[in-house]
């Protein structure tokens, strides 16, 4: 995705489901998600554990968002391995984009994404990008 592409998408993208997100403030997960929720995005924590983050209700896994709630970009904290179940729910869920964070890399995962028309950023992290996009 070239940065034109990417702009459009932060600027259009507004409701992130954030797979892996972190209880502790300290964490990379979290701080990424308060800082795209203190830039007007809707964050949808997605974690095993937990009530709320960042005073939004916390979901066990994709599938289990209301479906009335309009997942925009599926936002991923896990480890390589773990991607394909979590695309294969974010194309259930009807997700625009998945975006795998710095250091998630999954070829296959991206292919099938891509296959079934949804856009990936891979090994890349939401805030860097906005940052480096609308904030310098």
């Amino acid at each position: 995705m070239n940065d034109e592409e990417l702009k459009k998408m932060l600027k259009e993208c507004k409701t992130v489901a954030v797979v892996g997100i972190s209880l502790k403030d300290d964490r990379p997960s979290y701080r990424v998600a308060a800082y795209l929720q203190s830039k007007g995005y809707r964050i949808i924590p997605v974690r095993p554990d937990g009530e709320t983050i960042l005073r939004e209700k916390v979901y066990r896994s994709l599938t289990e968002i209301p479906k009335e709630i309009k997942i925009d970009v599926v936002d991923i904290f896990r480890k390589s391995e773990d991607v394909p179940p979590v695309v294969e729910e974010s194309i259930q869920r009807g997700a625009t984009v998945v975006w795998m964070q710095e250091g998630v890399i999954h070829q296959g995962a991206r292919e099938e994404a891509e296959k079934e028309g949804l856009k990936v950023v891979m090994d890349r992290c939401m805030k860097k990008e906005y940052q480096r996009l609308f904030e310098t």
